[in-house]
């Protein structure tokens, strides 16, 4: 489907540069609301991050809302995974998300889960596009909708969480540190970890509307791996913004991924007889996954990067496991859509009930070595339909031939060009993505 609006994962943006600004979110409101509750009546759920602009959006989208006749349950500072649970549990018609996840507070988003706690099916968003390009009629006084808190959001949130893990172990003698990003989980998850039994160190848990994702959480993972050796602990666990995805230090200060932690949860699911078929990666995971589920007997494939893809994949097979090198890891046997603090229990529940740690429990999978670049673009061009780009890419294949892969993409979310390269040689896959991307840079 070809979108006006809406990208792979809702509607992102600079804030103040259109479509993030307060008169379209004002729009966006009354044309969800129209579309989503079959024009008016019922109730949606608004939940947001913790940048600056968050209250501007909350307030535009709140008056759409109630233009066109639909009463909104605000839900303040929520996790993503959060909103798309209690949209589900307070039998709400959908739930929108105000937040940009893992990028800076300057930029903002916005993300729909259906009455069912997942994304919006392709119709359902070109349905709302197209009641964006009607004339905004506000409904008459007596339909308009109406606005309340829902005071217990957080409480409600940290239960279903620390349901999802098994309930005959607990997580005390387990020292952790947990980086909130600055982002929509400093108020949950420390209180999901403590309240399971483990000691909790916790940063990035003192947001300020500018300071989300800013040198923390999943992105910035250095002060992680700093207080994990600091405070001897066992793991630690970086969270983003929206508390969507999840990265980990193990206790020797080493970067565990988003790769590695699928690897460990499929491993675990398999040993309890609850894998119930293969896992679903992206293009963009590691040689040295597949390879580890191929000795495993595990079958695996790759879907398109985006969590809306992996999840397409895992429901064409009825696979309940599947996630992306990032940290977004989505366990259907648990909740409906990534879920960072819920992934990191599943991980913790498999170190738990084989008394291994992080550690020992990668020992079965060996990851080639990856380099990920990034090439910002001043302006929306196709960098990848030029001739040099598409000469250097084959010229980069050749080189590697069935040693390595290389993939170009453009970014989902921010306006980059992808350049990932991966072989059995670091050195050479090093060179090969410096040279690949300065090709793309000069292209520009």
């Amino acid at each position: 489907m070809s979108r006006k609006y809406f990208g792979t994962d809702g509607i992102r943006g600079r804030v103040g540069e259109f479509p993030v600004t307060p008169d379209f979110m004002l729009k966006l409101g009354w044309a969800a609301g129209r579309v989503l509750t079959q024009y008016g009546g019922g109730k949606i759920l608004i939940g947001k991050d913790t940048r600056i602009s968050g209250y501007m959006f909350e307030s535009a989208l709140e008056a759409g809302l109630s233009a066109a006749g639909v009463d909104c349950h605000l839900l303040g500072p929520m996790p993503t995974p959060g909103i798309a649970y209690l949209t589900r549990a307070l039998f709400a018609e959908a739930g929108i998300v105000i937040s940009a996840s893992h990028n800076p507070y300057h930029d903002n988003g916005i993300k729909f889960f259906s009455a069912q706690g997942s994304k919006l099916a392709d119709e359902v968003e070109q349905a709302i596009e197209a009641e964006l390009d009607r004339d905004m009629v506000c409904n008459e006084s007596s339909t308009l909708g109406k606005a309340a808190r829902v005071e217990d959001a957080p409480g409600r949130y940290i239960e279903f969480c620390k349901s999802t893990f098994p309930n005959n172990y607990d997580l005390r003698g387990m020292k952790i540190v947990v980086d909130c990003a600055n982002g929509a989980t400093y108020h949950i998850a420390p209180k999901v970890f403590a309240e399971l039994g483990a000691t909790v160190f916790i940063i990035g848990d003192q947001p300020d509307g500018l300071n989300i994702n800013a040198g923390c959480g999943s992105t910035h993972l250095d002060l992680l791996q700093e207080k994990v050796l600091k405070y001897e602990a066992d793991i630690g666990i970086a969270l983003d913004g929206d508390g969507d995805r999840v990265m980990m230090v193990d206790n020797a200060g080493r970067i565990i991924d988003g790769d590695e932690l699928l690897y460990v949860v499929a491993i675990h699911r398999q040993q309890t007889g609850t894998l119930n078929g293969g896992v679903v990666g992206t293009l963009m995971s590691n040689l040295g996954l597949e390879h580890a589920f191929k000795k495993e007997n595990i079958a695996f494939k790759r879907a398109a990067v985006g969590d809306r893809y992996v999840m397409e994949c895992m429901l064409e097979d009825n696979w309940i496991l599947g996630g992306e090198s990032s940290g977004h890891i989505i366990c259907l046997d648990r909740t409906t859509t990534g879920d960072g603090i819920v992934s990191a229990l599943q991980v913790m529940a498999a170190m738990k009930q084989s008394e291994c740690s992080l550690q020992e429990l990668l020992r079965g999978m060996d990851k080639y070595p990856q380099v990920l670049l990034n090439v910002r673009l001043l302006e929306k061009v196709d960098v990848l339909a030029r001739e040099p780009v598409k000469e250097a890419l084959r010229d980069a294949e050749s080189e590697l031939a069935d040693r390595g892969r290389v993939l170009l993409r453009s970014s989902g979310t921010e306006p980059l060009i992808r350049v990932m390269v991966e072989g059995q040689d670091a050195t050479q896959v090093k060179s090969v993505a410096r040279q690949l991307a300065e090709v793309v840079e000069n292209s520009l």
